[in-house]
């Protein structure tokens, strides 16, 4: 067993979806989680940028002499992370690789859609995962970059006027392509799925990549005997601003109040 803690870390409220599922799956771990919401969204920064951020997330992490950082921000995950993750002792998992993988896994057409951020379709990452498990699917991707904002505010609903006029936009073009498959390719994603499982129609299957990185990760800590088991582990938040904001904002997404657990921090200066 190793009682470390898991460290969690996005641009701002995303990756707190992320987080519930490690707290369904890793009931026993503790979690610290990092939101850099001074920053966020990452999705539209350069790729040295979204690096340079990465590198400072994860050394304030590595303070807490973790065991595992999980990357729970679709950006990071397809820009430069195989690059930086080597220059670690622990394990640093991003969450592209397991969506790629539960995306061929739940194909029955080959036709698999994808939205993200502006780095993250960019970056063609997912596509390159994509193909190397299913050489002759077909790849459909449409830039989403009014959702983490939308997030971010809290506007959730899916009877918001202004986030249904969003998402039909985004997401018209991929509806004539006959995907079978939607990876929601930013982990902020999933708190509109509603939204966009209504648009895209119940044929389709949503892919939370958060999700599946949590089982992926519960996975990995069993096959090296490093769970955590018996009790419930403890949870940390912060971030880079208001943190009274933010814990009024988290407390909605994980559904349990969160109060007087999130600390405001800075990360500029930090180095790896």
């Amino acid at each position: 067993m190793d009682a470390r803690p898991i460290g969690v870390f996005d641009s701002g409220l995303g990756g707190l979806t992320c987080v519930k599922k490690l707290m369904e799956v890793l009931p026993g771990e503790d979690i610290i989680y990092l939101g850099d919401t001074g920053r966020v969204p990452y999705g539209g920064r350069s790729r040295e940028t979204i690096i340079k951020y990465a590198r400072q997330d994860i050394a304030f992490l590595r303070g807490f002499d973790i065991k595992a950082v999980v990357v729970a921000c679709g950006t990071v995950s397809t820009n430069g992370l195989e690059e930086i993750a080597g220059d670690y002792p622990i394990p640093v998992m991003g969450v592209a690789d397991a969506a790629a993988e539960a995306a061929v896994s739940a194909t029955k057409n080959g036709r698999i859609g994808l939205i993200g951020t502006k780095a993250s379709i960019r970056s063609h990452a997912y596509d390159e995962k994509i193909l190397a498990r299913m050489p002759n699917a077909a790849i459909f991707k449409a830039a989403c970059p009014l959702f983490v904002p939308l997030v971010e505010e809290g506007r959730i609903d899916p009877e918001d006027p202004v986030l249904n006029l969003v998402a039909e936009g985004y997401l018209q073009e991929l509806k004539k392509e006959n995907v079978d498959t939607l990876i929601m390719g930013c982990t902020h994603y999933p708190l509109i799925a509603r939204t966009l499982s209504r648009i895209m129609g119940p044929e389709v299957r949503l892919i939370d990549p958060g999700a599946v990185t949590a089982e992926r990760l519960r996975r990995e800590l069993e096959a090296g005997d490093a769970l955590r088991e018996g009790g419930r582990g403890s949870r940390s938040y912060y971030v880079t601003d208001s943190a009274e904001d933010f814990s009024r904002t988290a407390s909605l997404f994980l559904n349990s109040h969160i109060e007087g657990s999130v600390r405001q921090i800075t990360l500029e200066g930090a180095s790896q």
